[in-house]
């Protein structure tokens, strides 16, 4: 069974086509790499998969879930979702952010949910004393770093990274890169990873599918595309992130 799988989806925002009969899965186990420009439909699909936006034709299913606006609020509670910044509560401590959900469902006593934040803790690599503190009082990584404890802290099926790093200076962003991977590894979870950096796809996700003006060009392991581009863009884009990285060094 696929971890997530979108069949043919079709999105028009405004009579603008913005998602083309576009079909993507992520098997069970899988780290795959959503990567493309602005404005390709990234966002869009991602939103589709947490049932925030309905594909006019075509289905998602979340494991064996269809996702319709009936069971969107059941799918995004088995989805750990992690955006940049970690997207945290202000109010609340950091603590306080990994259990909210935990807690507001029930789904685990207090005393497992304190043995699950120590663990996870341990995993992304934080000093258990800074989650008494709140989000302004943390580093941009250390808030990165909750944010993937509140993704992983009721074990879900699937872990949606969308931009994770983007917001972060060059050396916190490669101690995060590796940490996210030991994580992956750690707990096999099934994961998708949006990005616009092709050297952060390759490290963090086995496969890799390139995205443009809505549609799926694309999908393998960074050398296939690079061996074997199936489309101009792909070679044109691989092309001008190395141009890119080259230029930087």
């Amino acid at each position: 069974m696929n971890a997530l799988a979108l069949e043919r989806v079709t999105k028009t925002f405004g009579g603008r086509p913005v998602i083309h009969e576009t079909s993507l899965t992520v098997e069970k186990g899988e780290r795959l790499a959503l990567i493309g420009p602005s404005g390709s439909g990234k966002s869009t699909l991602l939103r589709m998969i947490l049932g925030l936006v309905v594909p006019e034709t075509g289905s998602v299913r979340v494991g064996d879930v269809a996702v319709t606006p009936a069971t969107a609020r059941a799918v995004r509670r088995s989805v750990g979702y992690v955006i940049q910044d970690g997207g945290l509560f202000p109010h609340l401590t950091a603590r306080d952010n990994v259990t909210l959900v935990a807690r507001l469902g029930g789904d685990l006593s207090p005393v497992r949910l304190a043995n699950r934040v120590r663990e996870l803790a341990e995993v992304v690599r934080l000093d258990d004393a800074r989650l008494d503190r709140y989000p302004r009082q943390l580093s941009g990584g250390e808030r990165q770093r909750v944010g993937l404890m509140r993704a992983l802290v009721l074990d879900p099926s699937l872990l949606v990274l969308d931009e994770p790093l983007g917001a972060l200076d060059p050396i916190v962003r490669a101690s995060l890169q590796e940490d996210l991977r030991n994580v992956f590894e750690a707990f096999g979870k099934s994961v998708l990873v949006v990005t616009h950096d092709m050297a952060e796809a390759a490290y963090l996700a086995g496969t890799i599918a390139v995205m443009r003006d809505g549609a799926v060009l694309q999908r393998g392991t960074m050398k296939e595309l690079v061996d074997a581009p199936a489309h101009p863009f792909v070679a044109e884009f691989l092309g001008a992130q190395r141009s890119l990285t080259e230029a930087l060094r």
